[in-house]
């Protein structure tokens, strides 16, 4: 499998498609009446009520809760309420836990309790320390770190453990905030809007041939770019999507809702390299480098492929189907197709990307068996990857008929989201070369008005419709100076 990092491996491990372990699914001794509320299917949870679906998630004297649920359950529970709210019901149900302990005869197994509550909220912290960036729920991890460390006076190993979890919480949470501080300076691409008509650059000017003549090296830059960018996206990032969107379906603001950073930067990366090419092909002053320019970034999107980098290689296929170099039809016609053809038809969006989802599919199981690290690579269409999430989660019900949340959806959904987070870890096994990133990253990309100077400098247009577009845009430009 693809390198994952220690929190999904151990949340989410070998068992993470499988059926619920016999005698972890189901809560031991001193479970509520709330757990009559679990329907399970060959001994995999399907459903309850959300109540119930809390009191599993807490851990009792004689039971720990599946490994598996605890991330899916804590991944799909911001669907219905948000994280401080979901602490303070566990908190209560800690609570009324321990004295029943201290009540009854089980006293001397309090330690033991605490132990294992310590560990959930470990565990919470490491796969979703971002949920804990709210003061409430702040304020909840710490009242519940009090309450079980009063049994741990003699010789402090819970104490010590939960103040293990809070440094390791923190300096997550000041990682968090460093790299989000760094997006918001790095957020807007620089964008060239070109010269008033003459969009064309000096002919000496430097353009991605004179830095990276390789489409294979090129393509190994790109797929570094990607996997750092990927890396930083968070499974939270990803169902937030699902809530936002529900809140626009309903006409709702949710107030508690985090700017999803890294989702931001990502796609806005996606559309930054679509106008880069674009800006690349346009900006070229002879029809034979533009030939030239077209081919390479056709054999740059063909390494991605192979790499299985198909975020990149998409965006450039993007790129070049622009209408500014679309419509570039006397450039076209002295470019061997026969390579785009094929990347097309990987592409081709007929029975909702069939042949995309096929390569997908084959990458994966490349993966799975991988011997080197090359092959471990597998980068998703992001869009197609968020696009069907969401689909999955508008054509299930949250809840059933009886009012039951439906869990067996959100188990689906977690599997999905864990594989992702699986190709995220994967470390890039290329060498860096920062003059070809930092061209990539930097190089000013033309405004879609530019794109079209540039393109209708190079081949005036051919019909009634590209005339009327001209003249507008030559009457706008020059109304504008």
């Amino acid at each position: 499998m693809p390198q994952t990092s220690v929190v999904f491996s151990s949340i989410l491990g070998p068992n993470c498609n499988r059926q619920v372990q016999p005698g972890m699914g189901e809560r031991g001794g001193g479970a509520s009446n709330g757990s009559r509320d679990l329907i399970f299917q060959d001994g995999r949870l399907t459903s309850g009520s959300l109540e119930a679906l809390m009191e599993h998630l807490v851990p009792t004297v004689d039971y720990y809760p599946d490994r598996t649920y605890i991330f899916t359950f804590l991944l799909s529970s911001r669907v219905f309420m948000p994280p401080h709210d979901l602490l303070a019901r566990v908190g209560q149900i800690c609570l009324e836990q321990r004295q029943q302990l201290e009540a009854g005869p089980e006293k001397a197994k309090l330690k033991s309790f605490s132990t294992k509550i310590v560990q959930l909220l470990k565990e919470w912290t490491e796969a979703f320390p971002y949920d804990f960036q709210d003061e409430k729920a702040m304020a909840e991890l710490k009242a519940i770190a009090h309450r079980v460390t009063q049994c741990d006076e003699e010789n402090g190993t819970v104490k010590k453990a939960i103040a293990q979890m809070i440094q390791s919480l923190l300096l997550s949470l000041a990682a968090r905030s460093q790299l989000q501080e760094l997006r918001e300076k790095l957020r807007s691409p620089v964008v060239d809007k070109g010269p008033i008509l003459k969009a064309k650059p000096p002919a000496a000017q430097k353009d991605i041939l004179g830095v990276c003549s390789d489409p294979l090296v090129l393509a190994q830059q790109l797929t570094h770019i990607e996997l750092e960018r990927v890396n930083s996206i968070r499974p939270e990032d990803l169902m937030q999507i699902i809530s936002h969107m529900d809140s626009l379906d309903n006409h709702r603001c949710r107030g508690d809702m985090t700017k999803t950073y890294s989702l931001e930067a990502y796609d806005n990366w996606f559309n930054c390299l679509s106008m880069l090419v674009a800006t690349e092909v346009c900006r070229v002053v002879k029809k034979k480098h533009r030939t030239r320019m077209l081919e390479f970034f056709i054999d740059v999107a063909r390494e991605c492929f192979n790499i299985g980098n198909f975020n990149s290689m998409m965006a450039i296929i993007s790129g070049m189907n622009l209408s500014p170099v679309a419509r570039l039809k006397k450039t076209w016609s002295k470019v061997k197709t026969a390579k785009f053809d094929v990347l097309e038809h990987h592409m081709d969006p007929s029975s909702n990307f069939c042949n995309y989802r096929t390569a997908l599919q084959g990458a994966t199981q490349r993966s799975q068996t991988a011997n080197s690290s090359r092959e471990k690579i597998v980068i998703p269409v992001f869009n197609l990857f968020v696009k069907d999430i969401y689909f999955l989660h508008k054509i299930h019900t949250n809840h059933l008929p009886n009012g039951h949340i439906n869990f067996k959806k959100f188990w689906e959904i977690s599997r999905q989201i864990h594989e992702f987070m699986t190709w995220t870890q994967v470390e890039c096994p290329f060498e860096k070369d920062k003059k070809i990133q930092s061209y990539l990253l930097t190089a000013p990309i033309y405004s879609e008005e530019a794109l079209f100077i540039a393109s209708f400098e190079s081949e005036g247009p051919e019909n009634h419709m590209e005339k009327d577009s001209w003249k507008a845009l030559r009457t706008t430009l020059l109304n504008r100076a």
